[in-house]
């Protein structure tokens, strides 16, 4: 669970990730080379969807603001059976607390702010 943000990063227990966070109902890891909002991959994610079973869908934090990610890296993610949904980095911390709370098999990509 993400329990604070840290100047532009994310606070998790005791560890701060500045430049990114990529979670995992397992782990949670900095996402140390995350790229803009419109040169997402799904390569830019790792192994991050290499869960079993698949996650449900991917919360992506867009940083500071709502950017949508290229249609090509959600067609990507929808042909594998993850859905995408792409909000601000802050409502994605959050909605991932809410939504983990609720046992959903989810993964997050969350931006710096």
């Amino acid at each position: 669970m993400v329990t604070g943000f840290q100047g532009r990063g994310f606070r998790v227990r005791d560890d701060v990730f500045p430049d990114g966070l990529l979670l995992s109902p397992v782990r949670a890891l900095a996402w140390v080379d995350a790229p803009a909002v419109d040169a997402l991959t799904p390569d830019a994610l790792g192994d991050l969807l290499l869960l079993g079973p698949a996650p449900e869908f991917l919360l992506l934090g867009t940083g500071g603001g709502l950017r949508q990610p290229p249609r090509a890296f959600i067609r990507a993610l929808e042909g594998r059976g993850i859905g995408v949904e792409a909000m601000d980095s802050r409502a994605a911390a959050r909605a991932w607390g809410v939504l983990r709370a609720e046992d959903r098999w989810i993964v997050a990509a969350l931006l710096p702010l």
